[in-house]
């Protein structure tokens, strides 16, 4: 279990280069992790800010001897995004997105992910071609690296067919920008041998038929196994094939410092529909006529996939219903341009489909609520069984492809060898319309008989598949898991052609060695996972990094997949007895992990498991917490009104003294008490708010829960204050609020359930019920809450307390549905820069959000960019390095433009804003206020 030391004199060449090294052990052993079943330890993880970096890495991993391997959303599932040597981090710095010719191109950097291009190509009408499941988190730098497809594009529109130019390093550190219009002459200039070498090949391959013929049949089908050749037939020049070759070479040739892309047109109308069948063979042999109809997709789904989509509690009604024997299903899409067309097509698919012997009616639909769920089981249909499997086991995904005569055939072959092996949790599902299934199974690798059975099992699937005339790799790549089998499935010709490619572009082998090709026959059975059993919280994580763009740490220290990661390794460390390691472990976990962790839940809206790695660190912040520390959190909870208005006085105290007085005093606090427990004070934060008062009215609709950030923290200078703005709206309305006289003394508990604080966090949950049963009386009316982070923790709390049926609504919501048809805008705005919060988002209130947002500008404009802030509370002020970072890439979006307003739903959430771009962020209802008076 002892880690090895990475090589002192790589590191000390690396940072004399001014490059931003980390390789500290937690550093390491998250990179150790991504979605494949590997864990390879790197050296170092080099944070790369540019393209000159990246050559500076090559060139000093080329002269010690070390090797390099290009890094971004880590969610490759075949072990081609792990290394031992030199990782370097592409996700942070190389987001660039420029769209060009209307959205017809687009070029980006390799850290952007496929979701974030595509929603900026939106508004143009376009998206990218690649359409992977995973867009959520994979990153350009992967669909390139992999040449990824996905459940639409088939072979047409993957990422070598949309591939306009690129700008790439060479491992000899020369740049090539393939829309240069010379850039065939430059290469020749700059690498002769690379040009002359490739037309070699070029000639070699034309020249032999049968590999042509090989060729041909292997890309007439999905295909990620090794080098594209196609590019020796597809293409003449040098810089062409060279380009070609670089997408799925899986980082093994040249750096992507980024890339055009053509786009494809969105078929804006949509008609989604399940059809479930008996059996497999009926589904697969309902494909030639289902094909036919004109379907974008078309997804199978087994038995053991429709029982495990069964499950998700988001699923349709009719297939919860189902009760399961050996139906298979087909999940289709119609994608049309007109809702004329797509009638046409729906009408006529469902006229054919009457023909054919379906123990479910079909139904195909545009309801968007029904597309989503369908959607929804299909794109985490992989994490979702992972997630299911037994704790201590690792889960694989193969995907593979055949000829589409021959799909039935393999899926009975497959379904054979899972029972042959003893692999009864095996599922298949996939892209039925390309022949490309993907199956799934678990495994424990710390047993040698677990070992020997997956291996002989992988000598059986590929036995079956190239019987089949198939490829092993269709678009996972083939990584380190099929990389011994790349000869038997190219013949040793082809494959001596791709080792060719290597040697000529890569002479030293300093990118990715072990990746695509390999001699070792068990290349594919070394350094696999082990999954030690961790916290319940978090045990079923598959490590798929979907969490990663969703958390606001992510660029300061760790995401939700590494802080699950490193808990694995202590984990394993302890098992190990190796205090060094567990020590150094617990150490760096503490900042990383524990204290610069938002809690803000937002990681559990992409995990396809519904993981909140919030709960985790809760839980940690729970063992962690001092009895004194309990005993103090108890006591603000008993006298929350001092302890607040006490707050406030403080802010205001502050606000007063000179800001280099007040900001040294929290400094000698901070070091003295801990940076954990004491907040830095800065000078742009607010003074004090006001106290909040109780409301007497029989009449009230609802009783009125104003935040306890209002007393805290006063409004902007130019706002009246949610408070105010809210009580004013409703009486223009004729809304009447009451406000129970301990108003001052009661909060949502989110304070102490934050921090771990379990005493504090019971007092104040039992007290809070208790008085609001009694002032809604026991539940007629509604409690209204004035900001979203509130809202989300009452609702919380009044769950966890049972408390009668006691309902919390946002003010925001409340506003949206009762009060704002009452009002009449009077000056409506002509922008509005609106950031809605991680909490307005769990609690699916963004809608009503927008709702009133457009009520009062004409524009409103949600930054692409836009996520959590992490100012979290108290966690803003105790770590506000950690809001910085969170906001960087959203303020400088909403700087690059002057809106006529600024607006959130939480006051901290404002003043994190505020800070990172200068402009005065006031409450939504505030706006709506000054827009109708």
């Amino acid at each position: 279990m002892t880690l090895a030391s990475p090589p002192p004199a790589l590191l000390e060449a690396l940072r004399a280069s001014g490059l931003t090294v980390a390789d500290r052990v937690s550093d390491r052993l998250a990179a150790a992790h991504d979605g494949s079943p590997y864990r390879l330890v790197p050296a170092a993880v080099v944070r790369a800010r540019s393209a000159d970096d990246v050559a500076t890495v090559v060139a000093q991993a080329r002269a010690s001897g070390s090797s390099v391997t290009f890094r971004s959303g880590g969610t490759s599932l075949s072990g081609q995004a792990g290394s031992t040597g030199v990782i370097v981090d592409t996700r942070r710095a190389f987001r660039q997105i420029t769209i060009l010719d209307d959205g017809v191109a687009v070029r980006t950097g390799p850290g952007a992910t496929v979701r974030q291009v595509n929603a900026r190509l939106a508004r143009h009408g376009r998206k990218l071609g690649p359409d992977p499941a995973s867009e959520v988190a994979c990153t350009i730098g992967g669909v390139i690296a992999n040449n990824s497809s996905g459940m639409a594009c088939g072979i047409r529109d993957n990422a070598y067919r949309t591939l306009d130019s690129m700008e790439l390093i060479l491992p000899s550190g020369t740049t090539i920008d393939t829309s240069d219009p010379h850039v065939d002459r430059l290469l020749e200039a700059r690498e002769p041998g690379i040009h002359a070498g490739l037309l070699r090949l070029r000639d070699r391959i034309r020249g032999n038929p049968t590999s042509v013929a090989t060729v041909r049949r292997l890309h007439s089908i999905k295909n990620t196994m090794g080098y594209g050749l196609n590019s020796f037939l597809d293409h003449d020049r040098s810089v062409d094939i060279l380009e070609h070759l670089i997408v799925g070479s899986e980082g093994t040739l040249a750096f992507v410092a980024s890339a055009t892309f053509r786009t494809v047109p969105i078929r804006a109308h949509a008609a989604t529909g399940l059809l479930v069948f008996d059996n497999l063979q009926d589904a697969t042999s309902a494909l030639p006529a289902i094909v036919d109809m004109g379907f974008a997709t078309v997804e199978l789904l087994d038995t053991a996939s429709l029982r495990v989509a069964q499950s998700d509690p988001e699923t349709t009604a009719e297939l919860r219903a189902l009760h399961l024997d050996a139906h298979a299903a087909l999940l289709v899409e119609f994608q049309e341009a007109s809702a004329d067309d797509l009638r046409r097509r729906v009408d006529t698919a469902h006229a054919s489909l009457a023909h054919h012997a379906l123990p479910v009616p079909a139904l195909i639909d545009t309801d968007p609520d029904r597309r989503a769920r369908l959607w929804r089981i299909r794109k985490g249909l992989f994490t979702a069984v992972a997630g299911s499997r037994p704790s201590g086991t690792t889960a694989l995904l193969e995907d593979v492809a055949v000829p589409v005569d021959q799909l039935y055939s393999l899926c009975t072959g497959l379904v054979a060898l899972f029972a042959t092996h003893g692999y009864d949790d095996g599922v298949i599902f996939g892209h039925a319309k390309d022949g490309n299934i993907h199956f799934m199974i678990t495994e424990r690798f710390d047993e040698p008989r677990s070992m020997e059975r997956y291996s002989r099992f992988t000598d059986d699937v590929v036995d079956l598949v190239l019987r089949h005339g198939g490829t092993l790799k269709a678009e996972h790549g083939t990584g380190r898991m099929m990389a011994p089998f790349l000869r038997r499935q190219v013949g040793d010709e082809l494959y001596d052609v791709m080792c060719e490619i290597k040697r000529l572009i890569d002479p030293s082998g300093v990118l990715n060695p072990g990746v695509l090709i390999s001699e070792d026959p068990q290349a594919h059975l070394r350094n696999l996972k082990v999954a030690p059993q961790v916290e319940p919280e978090v045990d079923r994580c598959v490590e798929c990094g979907y969490c990663e763009p969703a958390c606001p740490s992510s660029d300061l220290t760790l995401t939700p997949r590494e802080r699950i990661a490193l808990r694995r390794e202590a984990a394993q460390a302890s098992e190990a007895q190796d205090l060094t390691l567990l020590r150094a472990l617990e150490a760096e976990y503490r900042y990383d992990g524990v204290e610069t962790c938002a809690v803000d839940g937002m990681c559990q809206t992409a995990c396809p498991v519904l993981i909140n790695t919030g709960d985790l660190v809760r839980r940690l912040r729970q063992e962690a917490a001092t009895p004194a520390a309990e005993r103090i959190g108890r006591l603000a909870a008993v006298h929350w009104d001092t302890a607040t208005r006490s707050a406030s006085v403080a802010l205001s105290v502050a606000g007063a003294l000179p800001s280099a007085i007040s900001t040294a005093m929290s400094e000698v606090g901070r070091a003295a008490l801990g940076r954990d427990v004491v907040p830095r004070y800065t000078g742009d934060l607010p003074a004090g708010g006001t106290r909040r008062l109780p409301i007497t009215d029989t009449d009230a609709e609802a009783v009125y829960f104003s935040s306890c950030t209002t007393t805290m923290f006063a409004p902007e200078a130019s706002g009246l204050g949610v408070r105010d703005a809210f009580l004013t709206l409703c009486a223009r309305a004729g809304v009447a609020l009451a406000a129970p006289p301990e108003i001052g003394d009661l909060c949502c508990g989110t304070p102490w359930k934050s921090k771990g604080l379990v005493s504090g966090y019971h007092a104040m949950r039992d007290r809070v019920s208790l008085v609001l049963v009694e002032a809604t009386d026991g539940g007629r009316i509604p409690v209204v809450c004035d900001a979203a982070s509130c809202s989300e923790g009452l609702e919380l709390l009044l769950d966890a307390a049972d408390a009668g049926g006691v309902r919390a609504i946002d003010a925001v919501a409340f506003t949206a549905e009762r009060i704002l048809p009452s009002l009449q805008v009077k000056e409506i705005l002509g922008s509005l820069a609106l950031h809605p919060t991680c909490s307005s988002t769990r609690m699916s209130l963004n809608e009503a959000v927008e709702k009133v947002a457009e009520r009062v500008a004409r524009h409103v404009s949600i930054a692409d960019d836009w996520q959590c802030c992490a100012f979290a509370g108290d966690r803003g002020m105790l770590h506000p390095e950690l809001t910085e970072s969170a906001t960087r890439a959203e303020a400088a979006e909403v700087m690059s433009r002057r809106y006529d307003a600024y607006a959130s739903v939480n006051r901290t959430c404002e003043i994190a804003l505020s800070r990172a771009t200068g402009q005065p962020y006031r409450h939504l209802l505030e706006i709506l206020e000054q827009v109708t008076r």
